[in-house]
């Protein structure tokens, strides 16, 4: 008898762990560095608007859209520095700027998701340039997580941007002819490892 107790007690519990849905677990993305990139764009003299790139972007990115949380761990390559200047590209390297063979690297490292909804639309985290690090927040204008059409697994993909200051990393050259006003913009595609 006890036996048979034993046995139909255990059957409603296991209804319920089968019935229950799978616990979500936070899944990682690689940097796809061929298909990242960041731009930085400034006012020039009070005339134009220069846009320039960096050409190495690598980093990694946890994403848990279940549980709304993830994590954003991005390196910029500041000796990759492109304005189509060979001549300004060397300037920027230098000291009056990125000072690129001290800070070869740029970071950005998160600490918050901001979802609205079930859609991720800010990063808040911690911005390092030279040598200092500031607390920025990124604004998401478009985010997707589906998968890959030719590699077959998970992937991610999104635009964001924030503004900075320069001069509150060390890079106050010619303020206010070249202006101290900056606006950052991360084009990413990220595949799960």
């Amino acid at each position: 008898m006890m036996k048979k107790l034993i046995k139909f007690s255990a059957i409603p519990v296991l209804a319920v762990a089968f019935s229950a849905p799978a616990l979500a677990t936070p899944k990682s993305y690689v940097v796809d560095p061929t298909h990242s990139f960041a731009n930085f764009s400034y006012t020039h003299m009070g005339l134009s608007e220069q846009e320039s790139r960096f050409d190495g972007t690598s980093g990694t990115i946890v994403y848990d859209a279940a549980a709304k949380t993830g994590a954003v761990n991005v390196e910029i390559d500041t000796t990759s520095v492109d304005t189509g200047s060979d001549a300004l590209d060397e300037h920027l390297r230098g000291a009056d700027f990125f000072d690129s063979s001290k800070h070869p690297k740029a970071t950005y490292k998160s600490t918050r998701i901001v979802f609205k909804g079930d859609t991720p639309v800010a990063v808040e985290g911690n911005l390092t340039i030279k040598g200092t690090t500031k607390p920025v927040t990124m604004t998401i204008d478009s985010f997707s997580a589906k998968e890959h059409p030719m590699k077959r697994k998970d992937a991610l993909g999104a635009k964001a941007h924030m503004k900075i200051k320069r001069s509150d990393f060390g890079l106050s050259k010619f303020v206010p002819a070249v202006s101290d006003d900056v606006l950052i913009t991360i084009r990413v595609e990220a595949v799960a490892e």
